[in-house]
């Protein structure tokens, strides 16, 4: 990915869940960097603090939920103002119920509402940006889990709608081969969603988000071919390199 666009603008990246966590450290570097964001989160407030503590921009800040069309259709409506997604960043998921339940005790509401951000409108708003992405030989980034791949308890619920990311990742990649279409596991971070997994837990063993960052810049910056990738295998081929 070059530092400039094709028509001379500073690349734009759509990131969402982008007021905290990983979302919010990748935003930060990539404005560092000089890219264009667009960046979405469910509360307006955070959002814009996050949005204020960038350099560069402006930046613009989308309140709303990824699982609303509307919200969807607003986020494509920017990019494009701002010149077209070069990079799409899928960052935003629900975990569903806190404490996780077993499987056979999630309520089905929450259940599908886990589904419908984790995995609906990820690819919803894949298909919203396609024409951008397209335009800009674009690279599409949905964060997974080891969940998607392991079994373990009470994870059922948020496992298999990053499972079913995962799968839908790789057929996009055999659908679009002009873009680079990554599925990827960031491995155990200091998050809210993480401390939300393990509530009355001490999780401040995990590293902080900004600890994968580069591996999340390997594949925007790297042409790594499209597939599935573990922030930990790439951060040691950044290490050895």
């Amino acid at each position: 990915m070059t530092s400039h666009s094709r028509d001379g603008r500073a690349p734009v990246a759509v990131i969402t869940g982008a007021s905290q966590g990983l979302g919010r450290a990748l935003a930060h570097e990539l404005a560092a960097r000089g890219w264009s964001l667009v960046l979405d989160a469910r509360h307006e407030r955070a959002l814009h603090e996050a949005v204020r503590a960038l350099p560069g921009g402006p930046h613009p800040g989308v309140a709303g939920d990824v699982a609303d069309p509307e919200h969807r259709r607003d986020l494509a409506d920017v990019a494009e103002e701002l010149g077209g997604a070069s990079v799409l960043v899928n960052n935003a998921s629900s975990l569903g119920a806190s404490p996780l339940p077993r499987l056979a005790d999630l309520d089905a509401p929450t259940y599908l509402r886990t589904l419908e951000v984790n995995l609906v409108a990820p690819v919803a708003l894949t298909a919203a940006l396609l024409p951008q992405l397209r335009a800009h030989d674009g690279v599409v980034v949905n964060l997974s889990s080891d969940a998607a791949v392991e079994a373990y308890e009470g994870w059922g619920g948020y496992g298999s709608s990053k499972a079913g990311l995962d799968h839908a990742t790789r057929v996009l990649a055999a659908e679009e081969p002009g873009l680079r279409v990554y599925a990827v596991d960031p491995g155990d971070m200091r998050t809210q969603m993480h401390q939300d997994a393990f509530p009355g837990e001490d999780i401040s063993d995990r590293p902080e988000p900004e600890t994968a960052v580069p591996a999340l810049l390997r594949l925007l910056e790297g042409g790594l071919p499209s597939g599935r990738y573990r922030a930990a295998d790439l951060l040691t081929r950044l290490a050895s390199a």
